[in-house]
């Protein structure tokens, strides 16, 4: 059988730049091994499936080259700007099924925003904050001041690491092994590191993704990270704001450079309920494959 995949950038600064994922259109069509072959064969971090939905407007499943995972945010915002843009998405309140439930989706025009959850923080211990910083060849002297490694979970978990210095985070030699068993000790995506220096005007924070637990070394853009972020930097570092702009991708061997809007639901009490996490998708190629 002879399939064309669209692969989609999502969050585009601009037009250029973000983090790719192939999109498959009618997949309740295929298997799940026929899914795994497919997102082998497009060969990016991640594929979207889209099904119909008994409970939202589509279903969505995510698969890595190796493996399905539960959320994948740049693969949802590529998917509902692709819809959009396609004549395929009338309504701008939307809604996606997972295997983890049902997330809310809001368009803006072909902007699209998903729903995470309100943060949960975990702590590390002393000897796995040690060995954090080992792995990305960092000592306590290049945090940002106040800041320790943190575990944050708005759907999915990350450990943030903030650095003070630009320069630090542009140099940093990673790893990957260490992460990857610390990934898998701390059920984790990955490493989630931000720094507040040097970025671009009207950009609260740069970062850098590393996940090797799923196959994947940096990414250019991750959503389901961004919220994480954007919580830390308020209830830790106490940006009142409820927008951020997170720009990543910058700082990769092969820049991509990305934005990720996050914006967050404060009660009257200035608790994070929940948050919004969007940008926008562009089409790069369409590629043809067989299974």
């Amino acid at each position: 059988m002879n399939i064309e995949i669209p692969i989609v950038s999502a969050f585009v600064d601009g037009n250029s730049g973000g983090n790719p994922a192939g999109i498959v259109l009618n997949a309740d069509r295929f298997s799940t091994g026929q899914k795994q072959k497919i997102a082998a064969a497009v060969g990016l971090s991640e594929t979207a499936f889209v099904s119909p939905s008994d409970s939202a407007d589509l279903k969505l499943e995510f698969f890595t080259p190796t493996q399905q995972i539960a959320h994948c945010g740049h693969a949802t915002i590529a998917t509902f700007s692709y819809l959009r843009q396609n004549g395929l998405l009338a309504n701008d309140q939307s809604s996606k099924e997972t295997i983890d439930g049902y997330r809310s989706i809001k368009m803006e025009g072909d902007f699209a925003f998903m729903e995470q959850k309100a943060p949960l923080y975990t702590t590390l211990s002393d000897p796995d904050l040690h060995l954090t910083l080992q792995a990305l060849g960092l000592a306590q002297s290049d945090l940002i001041d106040g800041t320790e490694p943190t575990i944050v979970n708005t759907g999915n978990s990350f450990v943030l690491v903030g650095i003070r210095d630009v320069e630090k985070m542009k140099a940093l030699q990673p790893d990957f092994s260490m992460i990857e068993r610390l990934s898998k000790a701390f059920d984790l995506i990955g490493f989630y590191v931000f720094c507040l220096d040097g970025v671009a005007y009207g950009r609260d924070a740069g970062a850098r993704m590393f996940a090797p637990r799923y196959g994947i070394r940096e990414e250019s853009a991750t959503g389901m990270a961004a919220g994480p972020l954007a919580c830390y930097l308020y209830d830790t570092l106490g940006v009142e704001k409820g927008e951020f702009a997170i720009e990543q991708g910058r700082w990769m061997p092969s820049p991509s450079p990305s934005v990720l809007t996050v914006r967050l639901e404060i009660d009257h009490n200035g608790r994070i309920q929940g948050l919004y996490a969007g940008g926008r998708g562009a089409v790069r190629e369409k590629k043809a494959i067989v299974i």
